[in-house]
């Protein structure tokens, strides 16, 4: 995996409000590259929500992010991989067909279908229509496409659902391989995840937040 130039996410002031309701309101978060920040806090806190406004699929209402040593020609949606609960897989086409779609899709590549499937180890299934993978085989195929296609930020939420113990080891060796290369990582979670250089932002029912060195 290439290394990337140092990288530095910074929000400031962030608001989200969805259907009349505030979610959260004066946010403010900073990682650079090679670390993780870890988002917990209880269901409706705006975990999720927070993912997708950096995203880019949600607008904040108030507030600013910022990142700092990217590709200033592209936005940070488009320098970001979003890793939501849907498996976003077509199930007439196989393993290997839908990843290499979505390599085809994200642009700037990286690993081929191949290695990415090899990675988190279903290669074998690698001509399987999708349609008949189990829930923890879609997950796996899913998390694939963040080797396939070279982006410095990944949004994980939820990122073990559905994975076993193995499956589980093979996903945080693949996020460490990653912030070994300099990548950022922002995952929303109410599970213990085994990340290294860890930050920690707890989200509160209210929308009050703490940012904390893990």
């Amino acid at each position: 995996m290439p290394a990337f130039p140092p990288l530095r996410l910074d929000a400031r002031g962030l608001a989200c409000q969805r259907g009349g309701r505030l979610v959260f309101h004066d946010l403010a978060f900073s990682v650079s590259g090679g670390e993780a920040l870890v988002v917990t806090g209880p269901n409706g806190a705006g975990k999720s929500t927070l993912l997708r406004v950096i995203a880019g699929l949600v607008a904040a209402s108030e507030g600013r992010i910022a990142l700092e040593g990217g590709d200033a020609d592209l936005s940070i949606a488009q320098q970001a991989h979003y890793f939501g609960h849907a498996d976003a897989l077509k199930p007439a086409l196989t393993v290997e067909e839908n990843l290499g779609f979505w390599r085809g899709f994200f642009g700037r590549p990286a690993a081929t279908a191949d290695a990415a499937l090899a990675a988190v180890g279903i290669g074998h299934l690698a001509g399987l229509p999708a349609a008949y993978l189990s829930a923890g085989q879609r997950r796996r195929l899913s998390l694939a496409r963040l080797l396939v296609s070279d982006r410095p930020i990944w949004l994980l939420d939820e990122p073990t659902s559905a994975l076993d113990a193995a499956s589980e080891a093979r996903f945080t060796a693949i996020v460490a391989g990653h912030q070994e290369a300099g990548g950022i990582v922002v995952a929303a979670t109410h599970q213990p995840l085994l990340f290294s250089a860890v930050r920690s932002l707890v989200l509160a029912p209210a929308g009050m937040a703490e940012e904390m060195a893990g």
